[in-house]
């Protein structure tokens, strides 16, 4: 194994560590500014998060204890959890909904001295402050033995900036919809068979590219040989070693990339499924409803799949174990050698032969860790996602390496042209 899998495998560990930060990223970036203002004032800090939110975040307030007793935020389910007025006609006005919840296992929240949290609208979020305009929020509570009301500094409440408008109508809304309606039709509003026919048809959508990507790494493979002979014929001349090395990828029509695209193709979508896993199933988000499925009740979806894994929380054992251990799979097949290997007489050349394949085993072992690891920091609906496609493209890579088609005999000693 050479320079260029290790290469291959880098990318994509790099892919998909750069691509999820700089998704989420932009997703809390686009907040808005931190709201300072009054903070630190007074006994108990009362504030939103943000001095300005977007209507597709959630806004979200931070209070700090900084008294000598403890606080009770009373739980006010299904209403929202304090007083919110927007301002309307030169006046605020009051804006209170009830929507239908689950409140079993909501609590009363005890801040004693010193304490802080957050509290998200989540639940109630769009059905309040869907509209745009100003807006604060008010909270009678005692302080001190005394009866105080505790009010936010006003913030506003904008439109979405055009990257989140092109998320939702593009990945986020069609895919939540799909989800939707395959649970709709599905005999028991299954979730996790939803889940699997969704990432069915995804990479169905997807086969052509992902495809063309697998056997571009099999042609890549199968040159190894003679981009070997290159090695052995040019030693010491880099600049040489280059350029036979890039006539060769033109001639066999390769790409040293074309192996990334499957993983920059399916980022879109997981990470929708993400959001959607994450809060679709919130009864706020039934806006985001196409008309044909708006009196569907989002209650209605069983999130327990196979009766013994809940689809909404973490799975921090099992789950991630299963998907590593496809991903390792999948990976095995994907760098399985083909052909004959090429002899190393030189010293320094089986030293550093050996040093790559060390590191590439590595790498091998590396990644479906590291799946393994992602897949524990998420709700499990996203596991079943990821492991669902890494099945699918594992039983895609079986037929790819069954392929006889070859852009080489796989014999180091076929000539290479030499540009002069």
């Amino acid at each position: 194994m050479d320079l260029q899998k290790i290469n291959k495998i880098s990318k994509n560990v790099v892919i998909f560590l750069a691509v999820f930060l700089v998704v989420n990223y932009l997703f809390n970036s686009c907040q808005g500014e931190k709201n300072e203002e009054n903070f630190y004032a007074g006994t108990v800090s009362f504030a939103t998060t943000e001095a300005e939110f977007s209507r597709t975040s959630t806004v979200k307030l931070e209070i700090k204890n900084n008294t000598s007793h403890a606080i009770t935020i009373p739980n006010e389910c299904p209403s929202e959890p304090f007083t919110v007025y927007k301002y309307e006609k030169t006046e605020w006005t009051e804006i209170s909904v009830s929507p239908e919840l689950n409140c079993s296992s909501k609590k009363d929240i005890i801040l004693n001295p010193g304490d802080e949290t957050i509290i998200a609208y989540d639940n109630w979020n769009n059905a309040i402050f869907g509209d745009m305009g100003r807006f604060k929020i008010e909270f009678e509570t005692e302080v001190e033995g005394k009866k105080e009301t505790l009010t936010t500094p006003e913030f506003l409440v904008v439109k979405e900036g055009l990257f989140s408008q092109l998320w939702n109508g593009i990945f986020y809304r069609p895919i939540y919809n799909g989800l939707i309606f395959l649970t709709k039709i599905l005999p028991g509003h299954s979730l996790g068979f939803a889940i699997i026919l969704l990432t069915i048809i995804i990479r169905t959508i997807l086969i052509a590219p992902a495809h063309k990507a697998m056997k571009e790494q099999r042609k890549m493979q199968e040159l190894q040989p003679r981009l070997a002979k290159i090695k052995e014929d040019f030693k010491g001349d880099q600049q040489k070693i280059a350029a036979e090395t890039m006539a060769l990828w033109k001639e066999a029509k390769v790409s040293p990339f074309g192996s990334c695209l499957p993983i920059l193709l399916q980022f879109p979508f997981l990470i929708a499924v993400f959001w959607v896993i994450r809060s679709g199933l919130n009864p706020d988000q039934a806006h985001l409803l196409y008309t044909a499925y708006e009196n569907f009740n989002i209650k209605d979806i069983d999130v327990n799949f196979l009766g013994i894994l809940d689809l909404t929380k973490m799975n921090l054992y099992v789950l991630p174990l299963i998907v590593g251990g496809l991903q390792f799979a999948q990976m095995k097949l994907a760098l399985a050698k083909k052909g004959k290997k090429v002899a190393t007489h030189n010293k320094e050349e089986k030293k550093e032969k050996n040093e790559m394949e060390m590191a590439s085993s590595m790498m091998v072992y590396f990644m479906p860790v590291m799946i393994a690891v992602f897949t524990a920091s998420v709700p499990a609906g996203v596991g079943l996602y990821w492991g669902t496609s890494t099945i699918y493209g594992i039983v895609q890579q079986i037929f790819v390496n069954k392929d006889k088609a070859s852009v080489s005999k796989n014999d180091p000693s076929v000539k290479v042209k030499v540009i002069s």
